[in-house]
């Protein structure tokens, strides 16, 4: 299993290292995830945590910026 610290160190190279709008980012996919949105890594939403699964799909790509703001 990946170290969290990995984890949040590639996600952070997404991000530019911008440690303020990763926390954005994983909130509103934590929040998705919540709502019952479907996770896009492998993982068990009954034994993980929303934000895990979401600081995870961002470090591997999966989630963009433009795809998690909706902005109606």
């Amino acid at each position: 299993m990946i170290r969290t610290e990995q984890v949040i160190a590639e996600a952070l190279k997404k991000v530019d290292s911008d440690k303020y709008l990763l926390s954005i980012m994983v909130s509103k996919r934590a929040e998705q995830l919540a709502g019952g949105a479907q996770p896009l890594v492998k993982a068990s939403t009954d034994k993980e945590k929303f934000t895990d699964i979401a600081l995870r799909e961002i470090a591997e790509g999966k989630i963009i910026l433009d795809s998690i703001i909706d902005l109606k």
